[in-house]
């Protein structure tokens, strides 16, 4: 068994309201410091194989086909031993 533990982030040029928003929150608690916030999506997809190989191909495939929506977010992922 293979795990890949896969992040999705709206790309630089794309605007993020709820991070925005979430940025709005923190300098309101008292967090001044805080520059800037990105909101994304952390995702754990568990497959049955020890290929480590054919685990990437297929994970990409994925992100390219539904996890990720590539015209606006980027993705990264790492295989981890499951």
């Amino acid at each position: 068994m293979c795990k890949a533990v896969v992040y999705v982030t709206l790309r630089e040029s794309v605007l993020d309201p709820q991070g925005h928003a979430v940025q709005g929150s923190l300098h309101t608690l008292g967090f001044d410091e805080v520059k800037e916030v990105r909101i994304g999506k952390y995702m754990e997809v568990v497959l049955d194989t020890r290929d480590r190989k054919l685990a990437e191909e297929r994970v990409r495939q994925m992100c390219e086909k539904l996890l990720a929506n590539t015209v606006i977010e980027d993705y990264r992922f790492e295989i981890v031993e499951g």
